[in-house]
Order: structure tokens, then C-alpha cells, then sequence
């Protein structure tokens, strides 16, 4: 099917206000253009349950796609009894409510990794520099299994998937090792070393000190067919834009606004309201 526009959008956090208001600048219709989501659909904004509502109806309408995030994948975990509702976390909504597990069920089929169209690949934190994006593709597909698997595979593997270090990536990583490392590079990534070692403090803008040794992913030179379009990282307002790499997140949820990239011409739409600022600095993983 022939659209007569696509966009893809960054991190909602179930911003829902500044979501539907960013869909009327966009003048969306559903019959005829599509959305492409880059993950964390839930998280910090006021109202997640209605986010992951309308984007779900989108998706099952085909009028919108969504790649999981960090929040997708911890409020599946919570549902699960894997880990804890956070504090900080508005989500709480999702799991009274009648639909919960309709919602749950359907999230947790949703992909890691897409392709929006012949010249992009979306992704949620983005694709370390030692992955082609086709080897990435494989990887995206070993971890959408087991996330779509039968409860019991799925309640073995979400308490594996969380660690406050990093994993390293090597030629016999295997199991819930090698879940754990896809994960983090789907979701949580922002600064790498050339070899794919992760860091997981740095959440700063590109004018910060970083860590010796480590470079934001997009930053290390490695030729790609696709440019990879992300969201996740929010202190880069989304002004990150190269050959190769584009940033979605606007940081809506810490009083900035969303971001809607227009494919084809590539122009960036933003929304023109925000989600109230929260007290804390964007330093989630």
C-alpha cells in the first residue's frame, strides 16, 4: 500500500495531550498516511493508558507500527511480576484497567528493530558499531521470540534481562546473556566504545564530558546502508541528524516537545505543546 505521507515519532512516555495535538499539526488521517514509532510509548507523561490505547487501534488498523523501548519492555516486566511498578513511572493506570491484558499481550509481540521504508531502519536507543544492520536484524528477531513466546518462556526470561552493568558482546555469548546484551543495545544504549562495550551512566548532551574511551554509538564511523532512525536519548532534542543516523527524541516528557520525522523529504514536524516538566533530570535507563 502507497501512503501519501509516512512520519516517524519519537519517545511518547505517554505524553497523550501533546501526542494528539502533534497528529493535528501532521493533519494524520489514518486512510491514508502511516506513524512509525520509535518505542517507550509509556513511561513519565500523564496519561500512558490512552497512549498505548491509540496507538494500539493505529497498529491493528494499519495505520501506525511501533518499535519496543526500555519503558515498553519494563512495563511488560511489570506485568508480569518481573520487577517493580517505579515510583516515577504514571503506568499504574494500565495494569486497573479492564483491557490490561489485551494491551500487554499485543505490546509484547511488537518488534525491536523495523524498516520504515528502502532508505531507513528503526530502532529505539540504535545499533552499535560492531553490528552490520542485517546481523542486527537477526538479533532483533532471537529476542522477539522468546518476548513472544509462551508466558513461561516469557516469565523465565524478563528477571534476566536487567542488570546495572553492561554485558560484553563476544563470539560464544549465549542465553539469557546474550537477551540481556541484545536488549540493552536496543534499548538502553547512548554512549560505546568501537567494540560495542556499553556505558549506562552518561544520559548528558553531546557538549558533556564523557567517559574516556567512549563516544555516542552514531558517532564511531561505520558505513550503513539504512539510515537508523531512534528515539531514547532525550538530551539531544532531536538535533542529531547525519547521513547515517537520526534522532527522534524531542524530550516531550521533560517540558520540551515531540518530534515527528517526515519521510521522504525528511522535514521535522514538533509538536506545540508539552508534557509538564517532571522535578527530576532525564537520567532513566
Amino acid at each position: 500500500m502507497s501512503f501519501r505521507h509516512q512520519y516517524v515519532i519519537g519517545d511518547l512516555q505517554g505524553c497523550y495531550a501533546a501526542y494528539l495535538q502533534l497528529l493535528e499539526t501532521l493533519d494524520f488521517d489514518p486512510a491514508q498516511d502511516k506513524l512509525w514509532f520509535a518505542g517507550d510509548l509509556v513511561a513519565r507523561g500523564e496519561d500512558s493508558l490512552s497512549t498505548l490505547r491509540h496507538v494500539k487501534a493505529l497498529c491493528e488498523q494499519g495505520a501506525a507500527a511501533t518499535v519496543l523501548g526500555n519503558h515498553d519492555i519494563n512495563l511488560i516486566a511489570v506485568w508480569r511480576g518481573a520487577t517493580a511498578l517505579k515510583k516515577k513511572d504514571k503506568t499504574a493506570p494500565i495494569f486497573a484497567a479492564d483491557d490490561c491484558d489485551e494491551l500487554l499481550e499485543w505490546l509484547r509481540h511488537q518488534p525491536l528493530l523495523a524498516y520504515p521504508d528502502e532508505q531507513t531502519v528503526l530502532v529505539h536507543a540504535g545499533i552499535p558499531p560492531h553490528w552490520t544492520i542485517k546481523a542486527a536484524a537477526k538479533y532483533a528477531q532471537q529476542l522477539e521470540v522468546q518476548l513472544k513466546g509462551s508466558l513461561e518462556q516469557l516469565d523465565r526470561l524478563l528477571p534476566n534481562l536487567y542488570s546495572k552493568t553492561a554485558d560484553e558482546w563476544h563470539a560464544d555469548i549465549h542465553g539469557y546473556t546474550k537477551m540481556r546484551a541484545i536488549a540493552n543495545y536496543f534499548t538502553r544504549m547512548r554512549l560505546c566504545k568501537q567494540d560495542g562495550s556499553l556505558e549506562f551512566d552518561f544520559s548528558a548532551g553531546l557538549d558533556e564530558p564523557m567517559p574516556k574511551d567512549f563516544l555516542p554509538w552514531f558517532e564511531w564511523q561505520v558505513p550503513r546502508a539504512r539510515k537508523i532512525l531512534f528515539g531514547h536519548w532525550a538530551a539531544l532534542n532531536a538535533d542529531v541528524d547525519l547521513p547515517h543516523a537520526r534522532a527522534l527524541d524531542g524530550g516531550c516528557v521533560w517540558g520540551n516537545y515531540l518530534f515527528a520525522y517526515r519521510l521522504g523529504d525528511g522535514k521535522a514536524i514538533t509538536s506545540s505543546s508539552h508534557c509538564l516538566p517532571p522535578t527530576e533530570e532525564p537520567t532513566e535507563q
